[in-house]
Order: C-alpha cells, then sequence, then structure tokens
C-alpha cells in the first residue's frame, strides 16, 4: 500500500466517523479549524534583495558597532593593498615596454632566453 493510498483510506475512515460525532463536537471542532487557519503563516513571496537584508539583519543583530567597524576596516586594507599591488605591477610593465619601445633592438633579442632576465635587471637600475 503507497502513501496515497493509506492517506486515502485514512480519510475515508475519518469522514464516516465525523457524522457520527454529536453537533456540538462537530461545532468545536469546525471552530477550531477556523482558528488554526487565521493563525497559519501565509507564504510571501519577496524579492532576493529583501531576502539578503533580512537575513543579514538577522545574523548581524549580536554584533557590536567595533566588530563591525575592525572589519570593514580589515576589508579595506585588503581592497587598498590589493590595488596597490596591482598598481605597482603596472608601473614595472609600463617601464619595461616604454623600454622595449624606444630601443632599437633586433628581433633575435627578443627571442633570447636572457632577455627577460636583462630586462629585470635594467628595469631595476
Amino acid at each position: 500500500m503507497n502513501e496515497l493510498h493509506f492517506a486515502f483510506k485514512a480519510r475515508q475512515h475519518l469522514n464516516r466517523g465525523l457524522h457520527e460525532l454529536p453537533p456540538s463536537t462537530q461545532s468545536r471542532l469546525q471552530a477550531a479549524r477556523e482558528r488554526a487557519l487565521a493563525r497559519q503563516k501565509l507564504a510571501v513571496h519577496q524579492s532576493i534583495l529583501v531576502a539578503a537584508g533580512s537575513f543579514v539583519q538577522e545574523h548581524t543583530e549580536g554584533f557590536h558597532l567595533r566588530q563591525i567597524l575592525v572589519a570593514l576596516a580589515l576589508v579595506l586594507g585588503v581592497v587598498f593593498y590589493a590595488y596597490w599591488q596591482a598598481d605597482r605591477s603596472i608601473a614595472e610593465l609600463e617601464v619595461i615596454d616604454s623600454a622595449l619601445l624606444a630601443d632599437d633592438l633586433p628581433i633575435a633579442a627578443f627571442t633570447d632566453r636572457g632577455f627577460d632576465a636583462w630586462l629585470k635587471s635594467s628595469a631595476s637600475h
């Protein structure tokens, strides 16, 4: 017997027993059902941003302002360091590119294995 068949049989049995109940019991059951339906939570459809905001609000209620400021400072420090590193790397590449463009090197020099090491050593001077 599968679950649907069992549920169908249980519903039939309960419906048959309902007719045998006294009217006062039936009215109390009806009132209890109406109260339960009134208290039932309704599913509310909300956007992702609202759900994300409520998630953040629920999980940050125990934090103090000092903890939030420390975390924010840490995040800003990491972002600043990553920006600084990228800027430094771009500046190094800029020096190398300008040296290559300003120099009259033969094509064979670019394919030489030691050329990259020479570029780095000349860029550091």
